[in-house]
């Protein structure tokens, strides 16, 4: 739990700077950010590293701008993650970039989610679930589709922190327990 506090506030931080220097560079940070997380999470040695107490916060800020000169991020960036280096909290980095990407897509009206059916479905299916479900929420979105033949019918609907699960599974489990009660 400690660890999503700090990722947010980190996130909430550097959000807040690229708002006040526009929409270009509030994006521009999130790609950066990402591209910095995907290579250390590409590196577990550089995570374990980032993770050791032993190496002093120099040594690790060292190590750090070599990765952010290899991928090329901004000078902001770059004194972000010097500020990640000393207060030892590079090996949060990954969860920071998470959250600074969700703060991005709730500022730009952009929810992300997930349909799982039991079997897949055509492509016109899915654009047409798609435009339904955005009208409703009145937000784009950002839609995966997947399939599991556990669910056996019906459909689970995961968007933002909501989960709507009208799977036959589900019904059955309800059905399940209502015996049991002997309702």
């Amino acid at each position: 739990m400690t660890g999503n506090i700090v990722s947010r506030r980190y996130a909430k931080a550097l959000f807040v700077v690229g708002q006040k220097q526009g929409d270009e560079q509030l994006a521009a940070y999130g790609q950066e950010l990402q591209g910095l997380a995907e290579a250390l999470l590409e590196a577990p040695e550089a995570m374990s590293f980032f993770r050791n107490p032993t190496f002093n916060p120099g040594e690790k800020k060292s190590v750090m701008n070599q990765i952010v000169e290899k991928t090329g991020a901004n000078a902001m960036v770059k004194n972000f993650c010097d500020l990640l280096a000393d207060k030892d909290r590079l090996s949060v980095l990954p969860a920071i970039a998470a959250d600074y990407n969700k703060m991005l897509d709730e500022s730009q009206g952009i929810i992300s989610g997930e349909m799982v059916t039991a079997k897949p479905l055509a492509d016109d299916r899915k654009a047409e679930l798609k435009k339904r479900l955005e009208e409703q929420t009145g937000k784009k979105l950002e839609l995966e589709f997947a399939d599991n033949a556990e669910i056996l019918g019906g459909v689970v609907l995961k968007i933002g922190d909501k989960v709507l699960d009208a799977s036959l599974r589900a019904q059955l489990q309800i059905l399940k327990e209502n015996i049991k009660r002997g309702e």
